[in-house]
């Protein structure tokens, strides 16, 4: 009979960088790709930046308009385990989802530990309302790593988000997202996070029921790390059996800082599958 996996080093199952070759170079490449991205979109009259959205200094939003009215409103949530980065990384991860019409909304949030998690999904929630205020029509609701989980949170029974904000969303994208936050509690990056199984019973997405008539896409690197590839499965798996419509994606190829390159293409199949109409 053979022996299931079982992990005993918590840290290095969640540990990115160390992990892929040439990882400590993802930061500034975002960033390099970002800057000049903002620059553009700034001298053609199509971004607005740091829009308020809450009174925190990190309460702020950058708002990326397509050429012509937009056809609804996708917001991207940022990563890095809810200690780290900003908006400022990921601008121009908006290139594919502006060429298929829609405006691009990208929040900041205070990070832990000054805020606890459920907090930052209270901030989360304030941001999609007030990017929501700006934009009409349908919203499509992405985040990467922990921003997949912030994403995913969005769209369970217990939401933080207005009612009819939520009623707007069509589907929910969650890329290398954390959906069940059990594990992160052995892990060092805890000292910060500060988790107990009180808060991860109740902002873990895997734990809780999706809201009624939710759609979601799961997708992730084929070459991350074993636990995300678990918890991209998970999620779309207990969400199946919760009644919302899921699709499980392990892309090829692709590892956690690369994996969210689709973004950046018109007809990734990534964008293809979050526009397709399922209803």
């Amino acid at each position: 009979m053979a022996f299931e996996r079982y992990i005993t080093d918590w840290d290095d199952a969640y540990a990115n960088g160390p992990n892929i070759p040439g990882g400590d170079r993802w930061p500034q490449a975002w960033s390099e790709a970002a800057v000049p991205f903002r620059v553009a979109m700034l001298a053609a009259g199509r971004a607005e930046l740091d829009i308020a959205y809450g009174e925190g200094p990190r309460n702020r939003f950058d708002l990326f308009l397509p050429e012509r009215a937009p056809r609804g409103l996708f917001i991207f949530i940022h990563g890095g385990f809810w200690t780290k980065l900003d908006k400022s990384f990921w601008s121009h991860l908006s290139e594919g989802a502006l060429a298929r019409g829609m405006a691009v909304a990208m929040p900041s949030y205070t990070l832990c530990p000054q805020i606890r998690i459920a907090g930052i999904g209270e901030e989360i929630a304030r941001a999609v309302e007030a990017a929501a205020d700006r934009i009409d029509g349908p919203i499509w609701l992405s985040g990467h790593s922990a921003g997949g989980h912030l994403a995913t949170r969005m769209v369970t029974e217990t939401t933080p988000l207005a009612e009819n904000v939520g009623e707007r969303i069509k589907t929910v994208l969650s890329i290398s997202g954390v959906h069940d936050l059990r594990p992160i509690m052995r892990t060092g990056m805890n000292g910060q996070l500060l988790l107990d199984e009180a808060e991860a019973a109740v902002e873990s997405p895997a734990l809780l029921a999706p809201r009624a008539g939710t759609r979601l896409i799961c997708w992730v690197g084929a070459a991350e790390r074993a636990e995300f590839v678990r918890q991209n499965a998970l999620l779309a798996n207990v969400w199946t059996g919760l009644g919302a419509r899921t699709v499980a994606v392990e892309e090829p190829d692709r590892h956690h800082f690369d994996v969210i390159d689709g973004l950046k293409s018109p007809h990734h199949p990534m964008l293809d599958a979050l526009l397709t109409d399922r209803s």
